[in-house]
């Protein structure tokens, strides 16, 4: 990437608007940092942030990464921002091997105290905008709140679901790859191994789970126990190496005792990794079958996980649901351009956005070999296959996440049954799209 979120001016349009109120709209730098996590972790009713943590933060940054922080010069921490907002530059998988560059936002905070006054509106807003700027094509996040990023137009792209297993009664019907003729080999690895290795089978696999990101260093330490002033000493990690000695998967997990029965004890896993199907059902295996251990708990994963086929019995699962990774369109030429669909043919999309990033009349044409091509158009000539939908319906749409027949059944989309089949076909996705991740 040459551009960097960095490098993107405060927004006039958002200073403006806090101004009004009596607000300061600025960048965080420097010494002023301190104050920044003071006010996140606050935010997000977190304990306060040992001076480690807080050098640990900072030294991890890059330079490419955007701080902003509102102010109230009334108040008596005038050191500490009243809302945040941090965001930076990540690859997004769109499709097998085809990825986006995603204005990533993060740490976004209102302080209880000044809650209902626009600050949130004008923080997104002014980040949309950063964004459209700097010419980035789409923007991203993952939510605490469900409820509040639908009116900036952004759509809940990749859902993930939470899993609790009873082992005893779930079994094991899958393959086993540590067994038989040349098998692949399963062993402990040290934290910081763990790390690296998370990181690495993280590069080499994204590119086949839309909805995916590229991560960043303190990420893959966090989820080995490497936390900077707050380590985890109980995490463990095991990795699978196939028969040729290549490192094929890993797991992050930690393991929780029962003190009323030392043979169920609870694994929650924080990361499971795989390369290959072998490196996959070895690792869950290795989970299912752990010595004294009668339930594994396992959240962020993909809707089409294949682990519900290799238990004997289904039912040892329960199951939970969420949206996960939100997504918002601002230029739909190149995110609708960076699809490989699925059947060849056209539609025509009526656009509406309430920032007009995305507004207009988009006409999608697909070719034998399902490249698609957008161009916008009068709108005078949308006629024929029609979808009338909101950025933030389109948006949940681009991965595949969800159907246009579903939207269409919601309300959410206008357009007839035939086109929005035929967008079913098209835009079906590689597999089910997940993020395993927050950022």
């Amino acid at each position: 990437m040459t551009i960097s979120a960095a490098d993107a001016p405060l927004d006039p349009q958002s200073t403006e608007i806090l101004a009004a109120t009596g607000l300061e709209y600025r960048l965080v730098t420097g010494d002023a940092f301190d104050g920044f996590v003071t006010a996140v972790d606050r935010g997000f009713n977190g304990e306060r942030a040992s001076e480690e943590r807080v050098r640990a933060w900072r030294e991890n940054l890059d330079g490419t990464e955007r701080s902003v922080g509102v102010y109230d010069p009334r108040s008596p921490e005038t050191g500490t921002p009243v809302a945040t907002v941090m965001s930076w530059l990540m690859d997004l998988t769109v499709d097998a091997d085809s990825f986006l560059p995603m204005w990533s936002i993060s740490e976004v905070t209102v302080a209880a105290t000044h809650r209902r006054r626009g600050i949130a509106r004008a923080l997104l807003g002014g980040e949309l905008r950063a964004a459209a700027d700097a010419g980035l094509p789409i923007a991203g996040l993952t939510v605490s709140e469900a409820t509040i990023y639908g009116r900036f137009g952004f759509g809940p792209a990749a859902h993930t679901v939470s899993w609790k297993i009873d082992t005893r009664r779930a079994g094991w019907v899958g393959p086993r790859p540590t067994e038989g003729e040349d098998p692949g080999r399963l062993d402990h690895i040290e934290r910081e191994q763990l790390a690296q290795d998370l990181a690495t089978l993280n590069e080499r696999t994204r590119g086949s789970r839309p909805g995916d990101i590229s991560g960043w260093p303190l990420l893959w330490q966090e989820l080995a126990g490497l936390k900077p002033g707050k380590p985890d000493p109980k995490v463990r990690g095991v990795r699978y190496t196939d028969a040729e000695g290549e490192v094929r998967g890993v797991v992050a997990y930690t393991v929780e005792t029962n003190p009323e029965d030392f043979a169920k004890a609870t694994i929650h896993v924080n990361a499971l990794t795989a390369e290959t199907s072998d490196a996959y059902a070895a690792l869950w295996r290795y989970l299912l079958q752990h010595d004294l251990v009668g339930t594994v708990i396992t959240g962020l994963r993909s809707r089409g996980e294949p682990l519900r086929w290799m238990v004997a019995d289904e039912r040892a699962i329960t199951v939970t649901e969420r949206d996960h990774h939100w997504l918002r369109i601002l230029d739909v030429q190149r995110c609708l351009g960076a699809r490989r669909l699925r059947v060849a043919g056209s539609a025509t999309f009526v656009v509406s956005d309430p920032f007009g990033f995305a507004e207009g009349t988009w006409r999608l044409e697909v070719d034998d070999a399902g490249a698609p091509s957008v161009e916008k158009v009068d709108d005078g000539t949308a006629s024929g296959s029609v979808a009338r939908l909101g950025v933030a319906e389109l948006s949940a749409m681009l991965l595949g996440g969800v159907t246009a027949s579903t939207l269409r059944a919601a309300g959410r989309v206008d357009t007839d049954e035939e086109t929005a089949r035929w967008l079913d076909l098209a835009f079906l996705p590689i597999t089910a799209p997940s993020l395993s991740y927050w950022y």
